[in-house]
């Protein structure tokens, strides 16, 4: 699997996460029209953070400390809100939008 994104190819692994980190816009919006998600400004608070947190850790975290670290920066936030955004699983599915490689097994961040 590969998207194309303005003319070039971007290698998936087999669950269609990128094999290198892609920070554009238009990859994540290939990206989330692949996984049938109409972008939200919720959703970009999310993939936003996403980034944010694989530029500083080098993963993405997993879905405890994702759901702790948005709460932190959007009071009120608990997993129904982040599962209405990412229903295929938030950690895993807005790391995927955001263009990022997949994360990390269970243990995480």
């Amino acid at each position: 699997m590969s998207y194309v994104v303005n003319g070039q190819t971007l290698e998936t692994d087999e669950q269609g996460f990128l094999l290198e980190a892609n920070f554009s816009e238009e990859v994540v919006q290939v990206i989330a029209e692949a996984e049938g998600l109409l972008l939200s400004p919720a959703h970009w608070e999310v993939i936003n953070f996403q980034r944010e947190q694989f530029r500083e850790h080098g993963h993405t975290p997993n879905f405890r400390n994702m759901l702790k670290g948005m709460a932190e920066i959007r009071p009120g936030v608990d997993s129904k809100y982040l599962y209405d955004l990412f229903p295929l699983g938030p950690a895993k599915q807005a790391a995927k939008v955001a263009g990022l490689p997949q994360p990390l097994g269970k243990g995480g961040y």
